[in-house]
């Protein structure tokens, strides 16, 4: 009897793993369906991970979520609408262009223009900087020479 219980007690987590199978498996139409969407919607959790490649709990019921709709005979346009109505538009991995999500799209555009601006400024003030120095003294390009070459100029401390 205790060694029954003990069995029993190890295979429980299996048997509780068990219970998370996909049912689409048993059509490959639905299954790939369900896998083509899983990979166009982000996971909320992990952010840079869709939710087809993503282990976090809301992925698994994003994806629970998508095979019951598919299994009730919704399209595919009908389930990332209600997954967009649901979480809002950064659930996509491409955001339709629209007011709240110009920051989305135009946010890397306006970041390397910034960059090339201050590119720009940092040499035009650099070139000032060395324009406005005034050239070495030929005794002072001398001294230069002679320090490059090994010798110095002056006694060392």
């Amino acid at each position: 009897m205790r060694r029954l219980l003990l069995v029993l007690l190890l295979l429980a987590p299996a048997l509780a793993f068990a219970g998370e199978a996909v049912p689409t498996e048993q059509d490959p139409v639905a299954a790939r369906r369900s896998v083509k969407l899983a990979e166009e919607l982000r996971c909320l959790v992990c952010q840079n991970q869709s939710i087809a490649e993503s282990n976090a709990e809301l992925a698994l019921d994003l994806r629970r979520q998508i095979n019951e709709q598919i299994a009730a005979g919704r399209s595919d346009r009908e389930i990332v609408d209600f997954m967009v109505e649901r979480y809002g538009d950064f659930v996509l991995y491409r955001p339709p262009v629209k007011a709240t999500t110009l920051v989305l799209w135009g946010g890397p555009f306006l970041l390397l223009a910034g960059g090339a601006v201050v590119l720009v400024r940092t040499l035009r003030a650099r070139r000032r900087r060395m324009a406005g120095e005034a050239p070495l003294t030929e005794e002072e390009r001398r001294r230069a020479e002679a320090m490059l070459a090994g010798k110095s100029g002056e006694p060392r401390p």
